[in-house]
């Protein structure tokens, strides 16, 4: 995982589970995959998106189409969110995305993804905004998940 976040590869083995994985039920209804959007600021700072690296990877084996347009992070967040209690990540990323291109949205059932779940306001937030811009359904599908938080 601490790979990931210096340089945007996958190894062959993490690519093989995240295919496993989506390819049990309910993720295996996913009709569209979403990864979780870094502010441009954010991205521009790192040079790479991590949770769009595993989109990238998860599409090119499975076919889902990757959709990297509709959903945006409208808002810049703290850049380190370490040591914060569930509340505090929670209000960091509420409001935080915003969908530009609902129509791509409608009615698909979204595979959210990116990289570590560690309390789940990030992808909590970022599923409440796909199903209020019309998404039928959204499932989450990320690699990594802390021990303890």
């Amino acid at each position: 995982m601490l790979l990931l976040k210096r340089q945007p590869q996958l190894c062959r083995k993490v690519i093989d589970l995240l295919v496993k994985s989506q390819q049990q039920y309910p993720l295996s209804a996913a009709t569209r995959i979403v990864p979780v959007p870094l502010h441009p600021e954010r991205e521009k700072a790192r040079g790479f998106n991590q949770a769009l690296v595993i989109g990238r990877e998860l599409a090119r084996a499975t076919s889902l189409p990757l959709d990297e347009v509709s959903v945006v992070r409208a808002h810049h967040t703290q850049r380190h969110r370490a040591g914060m209690d569930a509340k505090d990540r929670r209000e960091t990323v509420e409001n935080a995305f915003r969908v530009t291109y609902p129509g791509l949205l409608a009615g698909e059932r979204v595979l959210l993804v990116d990289d570590v779940f560690t309390t789940g306001a990030t992808v909590s937030s970022c599923a409440k905004t796909l199903l209020e811009a019309g998404a039928a359904e959204v499932f989450v599908l990320t690699i990594a998940r802390p021990l303890r938080y």
